[in-house]
């Protein structure tokens, strides 16, 4: 373990930060404190990746950003993603800051609240400094306590009480800067009995030189409540990516991980449910498709707490070329969670000799009623399937093309946003270089 050292800013820098942008005392008092913990605590471990030799120091400088009037002067590079996203609330961030921030009357009238988090913090403090760093704490490890104390922009989403979105709520953020820190934060609190569905995707365009990404996402959902949460990373291979996110659940509520790993980058991530509540339910689907020379790391975990809670995580990885990947599935189930069900599944497909991939399924039972299972395959595409097509009149690309998209056609069938869908597979397609 090594401990991170190096700080990108000092506390009279952050100070002045917050100040420059009106934070209130409360948060600028936090970022200090998070601060400090970050020049003293350790690297957060990914299992079998050695982290410290990424470049984690590319933090660059907080710069304003500049607000834009209207979807049509968003950048070339996002412009694709934002065209049809206007029914429920939009929000784009390009480096350091919100750029454009839309909500319908018709949302805003259900009491329901999306803004960028650093002006959420102003408007909506009791809310946000009631949930913030709370599902994530800044003391884990020294990237969550940078994270923390460096964060910009970011989401606030609130659904109130027995408010059910029949419209997503979606969000761009966008790093085309590399001297920009780049830090969002996204923060859901679904209360009782509503549901919600937010997308977003995450974006790099002309970069002249490394930039880090070290994001955290916290979803908080209360009794009943249902989360639906898309996520999908496409940066390109200047960006380092460490992505945490995490989800709290209460009595009977649920959350469902769609999560889409299209760097080409190096990438660590952790996507984890907490199952505090009694009949909570979370699913994860996360698809990924590494190239070049990529490092990877995909953790994804299920910590139940509460009685009769359920878990699913799928998680399928194509590798080409030279990448590697670490696949990660730890499900954990509390003493106390009696008739507790944790199920998960990893596989690995690797298209070329020199790609490499790892399948961990782990299992830890600390009760004795409970249901849980899992499974785990890496491989070679079967080369029997590729002849055998081919001896039907199809090109050996074609076969392969076939049979990767049939690898990964049970987490992306199961997706249920259309739009989702057809941007992962041409996702898909761009990673394989078809």
């Amino acid at each position: 373990m090594t401990t991170q050292t190096i700080l990108p800013v000092d506390s009279e820098q952050l100070r002045v930060l917050s100040e420059r942008n009106g934070e209130p005392s409360w948060l600028a008092e936090d970022r200090q404190k998070a601060l400090e913990l970050a020049g003293k605590l350790e690297l957060p471990v990914f299992e079998k990746t050695k982290i410290e030799r990424w470049k984690l120091n590319d933090y660059g400088q907080h710069k304003q950003s500049e607000v834009i009037a209207s979807i049509g002067q968003v950048p070339a590079a996002i412009a694709d993603l934002v065209k049809e996203q206007q029914e429920g609330g939009l929000i784009i961030q390009r480096n350091s800051g919100a750029v454009y921030v839309k909500l319908s009357e018709e949302l805003a009238a259900q009491g329901v609240i999306f803004t960028d988090l650093q002006t959420a913090v102003k408007e909506h403090a009791d809310l946000v400094k009631a949930h913030l760093n709370t599902v994530i704490k800044a003391e884990e490890n020294s990237l969550s306590a940078l994270h923390a104390a460096l964060w910009n922009g970011g989401v606030f989403a609130y659904v109130p009480k027995n408010v059910e979105l029949n419209v997503p709520l979606q969000a761009v953020f966008l790093t085309d800067d590399a001297t920009a820190t780049f830090a969002p934060h996204v923060l859901l609190v679904v209360e009782s009995h509503s549901s919600v569905t937010y997308v977003d995707n995450y974006v790099s365009a002309d970069l002249a030189a490394p930039v880090l990404h070290n994001g955290a996402v916290e979803v908080v959902a209360n009794a009943g409540a249902k989360v639906r949460y898309a996520t999908v990373h496409q940066f390109g291979e200047q960006v380092t990516d460490i992505s945490i996110r995490r989800a709290t659940l209460g009595n009977d509520a649920a959350i469902e991980w769609i999560v889409g790993e299209m760097n080409n980058g190096n990438t660590a991530s952790n996507t984890m449910s907490v199952l505090k509540g009694n009949g909570s339910n979370s699913d994860a689907k996360i698809i990924a498709v590494g190239s070049g020379s990529q490092k990877l790391n995909y953790t994804t975990q299920a910590q139940h707490f509460g009685k009769n809670s359920a878990s699913q995580m799928i998680t399928r990885a194509v590798m080409r070329e030279e990448a590697s990947s670490i696949i990660n599935g730890i499900t954990k189930i509390e003493k106390g969670a009696t008739k507790a069900d944790g199920q998960q599944t990893e596989r690995v497909l690797m298209l070329s000799p020199k790609a490499r991939g790892d399948a961990n399924p782990i299992l830890l039972i600390d009760e004795d009623d409970v249901t849980a299972g899992h499974a785990a395959s890496v491989g070679q595409v079967n080369r029997e399937q590729v002849y055998y097509l081919m001896s039907r009149g199809i090109s050996r690309a074609e076969a392969e093309r076939l049979i990767i998209y049939g690898f990964l056609a049970p987490v992306v069938s199961e997706i249920p946003l259309e739009g989702l869908q057809h941007q992962l597979q041409s996702l898909v397609e761009r990673k394989l270089g078809q």
